[in-house]
């Protein structure tokens, strides 16, 4: 393919001037890999502040979900601008009863829900466990390491992909516990069967030595994991998470911020296994870039919350509604199958460059979520992520905007509106960023040493 639309060094002059003044004025906390300065973007494709193009494979971590500026959604945040800008949720407006019905319809709690509106995914983790602890009279949580639920105090308890994010803030929220969640490609436990195996210590260790399981409020969970390396579980682990929350009164929540609205070729990632939360946060692909965030909860348990629980100032704005409308129909209509049509094909492409490269240990996902594991060595699995951080750098200057998850593996969450001739030029982009990494780490391609 040889495409290149690159046209200046990297960072280019335009991009180094704005870099110089961002130094001066903005927290240096942002975990940013490498200087993308972005100018404006349409559907799949980003520019820079400097005029060079971009293929976007990392659509804002998972959030510009029909791409950058569908005009749909563009045209639905007009039309609410022109009516009002913000009206709190002291008080009611249209968009924001047409979202809960329209999140009534789709939700996977197979029985009537209700929403909580919030601005991002932490502050939809942070209600969701505010809404358990207050309907069981329970306060202990169980979590998964590797997951991320957010940063503010009451996610960041959960949050254990890396432990840059805790680093300097603890203590944190009290009364959460961590257990593995099912890895198939680095088994913590004996046996074939990883759930079952995590499954077995919440409830034969965990609930007989150290958590009193009536004392546990909620199990929070992401359906696949997201910044831990997207990690597919294996089949039958959800259902036991369902069943051994059945049998201790205690509520399942799920964590779809990431992984929701189509983004793996169903609505939500847990019908892939038709699996029931109790509650379920949202944000991210919502809005199609709006700033929104849900908590959808049966209603049997949200009508137990009473007046002034739980509230906050900006939560159902008039814009973002608009935007999470037009994006669930979108979704709904075309994206969702199209995730699902162009992941299977991306995927089929990625297992190509496995055969290719012994670096790439496994490739994994459903839809659009794609996980690429590098390893330095095939046989023991060991991760490589000096490796993958200089194949994320290399395809940046190379034109392909993409980032990392778990200890070393490219994440690969486009916007869902990607065509197959999209996904071919992603590949070639990747496989040239991979060869050229290569050249100078020890491991060869397979093919170069046929």
């Amino acid at each position: 393919m040889k495409k290149t639309h690159i046209k200046t060094e990297l960072p280019g002059p335009k991009a180094r001037e704005l870099l110089a003044r961002d130094a001066l004025v903005d927290s240096p906390s942002y975990p940013r890999d490498y200087p993308f300065v972005m100018s404006h973007g349409r559907g799949a494709e980003v520019w820079d502040v400097d005029g060079n193009r971009f293929l976007d494979f990392a659509a804002g971590i998972a959030v510009c979900s029909t791409g950058h500026c569908h005009p749909k959604v563009v045209q639905a945040i007009k039309d609410a601008a022109d009516r009002f800008l913000h009206i709190s949720s002291d008080y009611w407006h249209e968009g924001q009863v047409k979202l809960a019905e329209r999140m009534n319809e789709l939700s996977p709690m197979k029985q009537p829900a209700m929403s909580f509106f919030a601005q991002s995914g932490t502050e939809s983790v942070e209600a969701a466990l505010k809404l358990a602890r207050y309907v069981t009279g329970r306060g202990r949580f169980i979590g998964f390491l590797g997951g991320f639920h957010g940063r503010t105090m009451g996610s960041l308890a959960f949050t254990s992909s890396k432990y840059t994010q805790q680093r300097g803030f603890f203590p944190t929220m009290p009364g959460v516990t961590h257990v593995p969640y099912p890895n198939n490609y680095r088994p913590l436990f004996a046996g074939a069967d990883q759930g079952r195996a995590v499954l077995r210590y919440i409830e034969e260790v965990l609930f007989v030595q150290n958590v009193p399981s009536n004392e546990v409020a909620a199990i929070l969970v992401e359906p696949i994991q997201g910044e831990g390396g997207y990690l597919v579980p294996p089949d039958g682990f959800l259902a036991g998470l369902r069943e051994l929350c059945d049998r201790h009164s205690i509520l399942l929540i799920f964590d779809e911020v990431q992984s929701g609205v189509g983004r793996t070729g169903r609505m939500f990632a847990s019908q892939h296994w038709d699996v029931a939360p109790d509650i379920m946060t949202l944000a991210k692909g919502l809005g199609s870039g709006m700033p929104i965030g849900m908590v959808v909860a049966k209603r049997t348990i949200m009508q137990k919350w009473s007046r002034g629980a739980h509230g906050n100032t900006f939560g159902g704005n008039p814009l973002c509604c608009a935007a999470a409308l037009a994006t669930l129909d979108l979704v709904e209509h075309e994206y969702c199958g199209n995730a699902a049509r162009v992941g299977a094909y991306f995927m089929k492409k990625l297992q190509g460059l496995a055969v290719k490269y012994d670096v790439v240990g496994e490739i994994r996902g459903k839809g659009l979520m794609i996980g690429m594991e590098l390893v330095a060595d095939a046989s023991g699995k060991a991760p490589a992520k000096e490796l993958c951080d200089a194949i994320i750098t290399r395809a940046y200057h190379n034109g392909l905007i993409l980032l990392s998850c778990g200890q070393s593996t490219v994440r690969f969450m486009p916007p869902l509106m990607i065509r197959e001739s999209d996904v071919d030029e992603a590949v070639e982009l990747l496989d040239r960023s991979i060869a050229e990494c290569m050249s100078t780490h020890r491991p060869l391609p397979r093919s170069a040493t046929v």
